[in-house]
């Protein structure tokens, strides 16, 4: 997919394959430079449907134009993501941002074991943000608070997940298929199954492979953004 001028003018949701290590902030900046650069553009409508961690990939629906009023709606959509989970241990974040700890006995942990548990975590469940998150918190983000110190604690909110399955079983390692509505955290999902299965668990890996009517065949890398590359 090319941003040009006339797509611009009429609107146009840019499905990004965002790149490891990028915050969604990050991919939006990304994409106003390269309109500045390649079309001269300095002013332009642009956002995000739906934030994505810095340590997860794929599919960021970029709003530009006339398509930022869709940005809510697009927002409310179901997505589906690959995970990994790790089993054995916890990170204060849920997954790779902070370091493992708490290391607990996982080898006796089977395949049934861990399909057993899903059904219970499926449908309109409650779920506890991770801290390392970004809920307001007497106006500032809890993950600031928590990068500080700060002992903080946020409440249970109810979010849809509408089925997860095992894709693959090969201890330490479960990746599993997720798809689930607004609000969802992985990371929070990951924590909670280690916590039923007993053995502790957190996020080592996560791809968002559709949002929406956009999925994993449709996304552009941000490579292929613009005519000619070299953004």
């Amino acid at each position: 997919m090319l941003i040009t001028a006339e797509a611009l003018e009429q609107g146009l949701v840019l499905p990004l394959d965002k790149p490891y290590g990028w915050s969604s902030f990050d991919a939006v900046r990304y994409i106003q430079r390269g309109i500045r650069r390649h079309l001269g553009l300095s002013k332009i409508k642009i956002g995000h449907a739906g934030t994505l961690d810095p340590l997860a990939t794929g599919a960021l629906l970029i709003c530009l134009g006339k398509a930022t009023k869709q940005a809510q709606e697009l927002q409310n959509s179901r997505k589906e993501y690959l995970a990994v989970l790790r089993l054995g241990g916890v990170t204060p974040s849920c997954d790779l941002e902070t370091d493992p700890c708490c290391h607990q006995p996982f080898a006796h942990i089977t395949k049934a074991d861990a399909e057993r548990v899903l059904p219970l975590l499926t449908g309109r469940v409650l779920q506890t943000p991770p801290i390392f998150s970004a809920k307001n918190i007497d106006g500032a983000r809890a993950y600031h608070l928590a990068r500080r110190g700060v002992d903080i604690a946020l409440p249970p909110v109810p979010v849809d997940i509408y089925s997860i399955e095992i894709t693959d079983f090969a201890l330490p390692f479960v990746t599993l298929l997720v798809t689930c509505g607004k609000g969802t955290y992985i990371r929070a999902l990951a924590r909670d199954i280690g916590n039923v299965l007993g053995c502790g668990a957190y996020l080592a890996r996560l791809r968002r492979t559709a949002c929406g009517i956009y999925h994993e065949q449709t996304l552009c890398s941000v490579d292929g953004v613009f005519e000619g590359g070299d953004n």
